[in-house]
């Protein structure tokens, strides 16, 4: 199984960039500014899979823990403030 870990988190990386992209094009297009703001929690959650697959795969001696929760906790903080900045 240890065979398909690398695999998996550049899958997971390429999903969240295939989102991103998607949700970048959506916001172009219609000028939604919540599909901007979801765009934006995916360019941090792409980087956290980056980070996910340097802490696990390349460099499995390194604790990288931090390196990986602060990708994640801008990209919830971003998505939670596009939610309430578009409320009004």
């Amino acid at each position: 199984m240890v065979v398909f870990q690398p695999l998996v988190f550049l899958l997971c990386i390429a999903t969240s960039v295939t989102c991103m992209w998607l949700l970048f094009r959506g916001w172009l297009r219609t000028g939604t500014r919540l599909l901007f703001w979801s765009a934006m929690c995916f360019v941090f959650l792409a980087l956290n899979n980056f980070f996910v697959f340097i802490d696990f795969v390349a460099l499995p001696d390194v604790d990288l823990r931090l390196l990986r929760l602060i990708p994640s906790l801008i990209a919830v903080s971003v998505l939670l403030w596009g939610l309430v900045w578009e409320a009004d």
